[in-house]
């Protein structure tokens, strides 16, 4: 209602413009009981459903930091709406108003847990399913360096090949889909991880399909020699690191700037003035603390 109260809602600038797109992202959506509530990605988070299903065994669900619901249901799903809202209107001429719920975001992204929940992928309690860490080759195990390694070895051919890499022999442990078993495979797999360096594990790895990878900070990821070979990742001219925008488009990939971000008001005054607005009228908005602008001029 923020827009309403500012006479700036969508009735009112649709009237203006019946081509206008838009969008409307908020935690629990423009209706219903919590509506006008507060709210942060862990709430959403829970009302979505999908917290019930993250968290390992005998712990309390948790979420992956803030990404799902904000970012992911929330951010992404509202472009999305915003994109199919833009082919819409190329075809019908009209815009119309976008409602993006980062708690239905979030459910829908979660689509293949709902739908996949009679295919057996589910049935135990959490954290112990195939894949919410109860697997043991599905896991992230600690190496003698302190970091770990990732291993998603799902299918009998990858699995086959995690099992030769961990230098065990096959016939001699339980079936892989023996769920009884797999409490006391992850200890195994877990004091054999333990034995190596995360560097080891990879010269051992890298060069097969076992579907085992080193989980790597920011500082690494950046560094390393695959995201290197795609310029995965950017330098801006401060020296910030940061990803570079996906996906990539073969005709009109994204440029991406090096420039440091700008300061809060830092081209307040430039853009009003390039949309025809005075200097007395700018500086009347500045004392009514209506925008903000911030002088980078050296004062001498």
């Amino acid at each position: 209602g923020v827009m309403e109260r500012l006479g700036l809602g969508p009735e009112v600038l649709l009237q203006e413009n019946p081509r206008l797109i838009y969008a409307r992202l908020t935690g629990f959506g423009q209706t219903g009981k919590y509506a006008k509530s507060a709210g942060h990605d862990i709430n959403y988070l829970a009302l979505s459903g999908v917290l019930s299903k993250l968290g390992r065994k005998n712990e309390n669900p948790y979420p992956p930091v803030n990404l799902l619901a904000d970012f992911a249901g929330g951010g992404v799903m509202c472009a999305l709406g915003i994109v199919i809202a833009l082919f819409e209107r190329a075809r019908s001429g009209k815009g119309q108003v976008i409602d993006a719920s980062m708690v239905e975001g979030v459910a829908y992204l979660s689509s293949f847990l709902w739908k996949s929940q009679n295919l057996g992928l589910w049935s135990q309690p959490r954290g112990e399913n195939l894949l919410d860490s109860g697997a043991p080759f599905y896991e992230t195990y600690r190496t003698s360096d302190g970091k770990f390694m990732a291993v998603g070895a799902i299918e009998p051919k990858f699995y086959n090949q995690l099992i030769k890499g961990l230098g065990l022999n096959l016939d001699e442990l339980p079936a892989q889909m023996s769920f009884s078993n797999w409490p006391e495979m992850k200890k195994k797999f877990a004091s054999i991880f333990a034995q190596k360096t995360q560097a080891e594990w990879c010269s051992i790895f890298d060069s097969t399909d076992a579907c085992v990878t080193p989980v790597l900070s920011f500082e690494d990821a950046a560094s390393h020699q695959h995201n290197k070979e795609r310029s995965s990742f950017i330098k801006n001219d401060p020296g910030e690191i940061s990803p570079r925008p996906a996906p990539v488009l073969s005709r009109t990939p994204a440029v991406p700037s090096c420039k440091r971000d700008p300061f809060i008001g830092e081209h307040t005054e430039e853009i009003l003035l390039e949309y025809g607005f005075t200097k007395q009228e700018i500086a009347k908005l500045h004392s009514d603390k209506a925008i903000e602008i911030k002088d980078l001029k050296a004062s001498l």
